[in-house]
């Protein structure tokens, strides 16, 4: 049992960003969320993140079918507390505690959209006349999947709770860590840095979207090849990369390459598949006219990054001139960079036709504000003659 009145004198959580402060987190901080379920899973080993990432998507999976056929997905309001000492869900309407884990029996948190997984160790303890536990045979893992609009800022909090408390254990037997005072160095770096090109405040303005109606013959394709906007998009759309010249959408002229498509016939694409876009679309060759609510955007994407010193991780790799991974929630993701888009120019100088390793020199050693333009790989392969585009 917990009571409502006094858990909500605890710090409670605005969407501002994840929670930093050492003294909240010790205090304690609630998030309000939906709890979805829970689901085992067995781990064996010393499991890579990504082996990690893959068990926090298959119970996200394994929760999801649990939904009944054609109803949405059962849930439970809850506030999730956390602190340096343990997390804790508590039911909001039955004021009792869910869940109760001590932050050591963490192991991996995972922020998938708005879902959030946590994954604890689970201790099997004996039942009366049974014999405890062996070691060496299998632990289990027990995955709690939540849904909430700050589900990256409750990942990130949880991290820094682990921080926290890493350094009052320190302080308590008279050890100083400066490897963790450069870390919190790097959450005010992150904190200085503003989100460039803000897609949600952009979208959000009606007045930039336009309506655009194609007309068609019936049987035609509308004559355009979609790709997507790129992982790290606060707003996963798909974007016009290539229209056919003699098509239905070219001969409107209203539409653009780069334009980003937010809806087809009053059907909202943000954050669907690639291929599910693509269906929408084939879909649409019987019909005699079409309607793309738009927003139009360059082909070219601006990216700004301000990087104090070079002891400050940028936050993603690059292989090729394309950008092939994204560390959430850091600088270069809120500077607008997108994963598989491929790097134009960096400060003012074009890296289309420059060397790998010269372009990570580039990368590695630049400090201030890093203004680059990027592009979907894919788009960029279709305008400079490298990929046939193939038109739906």
């Amino acid at each position: 049992y917990y009571n409502k009145n006094e858990s909500s004198r605890r710090k409670s959580k605005s969407n501002d960003g994840p929670v930093t402060d050492p003294k909240v987190l010790i205090e304690g901080v609630l998030f309000r969320a939906k709890y979805l379920g829970s689901t085992q899973l067995v781990c064996e080993g010393q499991p890579t993140k990504a082996t990690r990432m893959m068990q926090a998507e298959e119970a996200v999976s394994r929760i999801k079918a649990l939904a009944p056929t054609g109803e949405s997905q059962p849930s439970t309001e809850v506030d999730l507390f956390i602190s340096t000492e343990k997390i804790m869900v508590l039911n909001t309407d039955l004021k009792e505690i869910m869940m109760d884990h001590g932050l050591r029996t963490i192991s991996y948190i995972a922020d998938i959209g708005e879902l959030v997984v946590i994954m604890a160790r689970r201790r099997l303890l004996p039942q009366d006349g049974e014999e405890p536990q062996l070691i060496g045979s299998t632990p289990k893992m027990i995955c709690h999947v939540f849904e909430s609009e700050e589900a990256q800022f409750i990942a990130q909090s949880i991290g820094q709770a682990f921080q926290v408390a890493y350094m009052e254990f320190l302080k308590a037997n008279g050890i100083e860590d400066n490897s963790f005072v450069k870390e919190m160095d790097y959450q005010e770096v992150l904190n200085s840095q503003e989100i460039f090109g803000d897609e949600l405040a952009m979208f959000a303005k009606k007045e930039l979207q336009k309506e655009v109606v194609v007309p068609k013959a019936k049987g035609e394709i509308l004559g355009v090849v979609i790709v997507e906007s790129g992982w790290g998009s606060m707003l996963p759309t798909i974007v016009l990369a290539n229209l056919c010249p003699t098509g239905p959408a070219a001969r409107c002229g209203h539409l653009n390459i780069g334009d980003q498509v937010i809806a087809i016939n009053g059907v909202s694409l943000v954050g669907l598949p690639l291929s599910t876009c693509q269906q929408y679309i084939k879909n649409t060759k019987n019909k005699t006219a079409v309607k793309l609510t738009a927003v139009s955007c360059p082909p070219v994407v601006e990216v700004k990054i301000k990087r104090p010193d070079t002891k400050y991780q940028l936050g993603f790799s690059v292989q090729n001139g394309v950008i092939c991974s994204l560390l959430r929630g850091g600088i270069a993701e809120r500077g607008g960079v997108r994963v598989g888009h491929r790097i134009i120019e960096i400060n003012g100088q074009s890296v289309v036709a420059v060397p790998h390793e010269r372009i990570v020199n580039l990368l590695a050693t630049s400090v201030g504000e890093i203004a680059m333009k990027t592009m979907p790989t894919s788009m960029y392969r279709l305008l400079t003659g490298q990929e046939t585009p193939v038109y739906i």
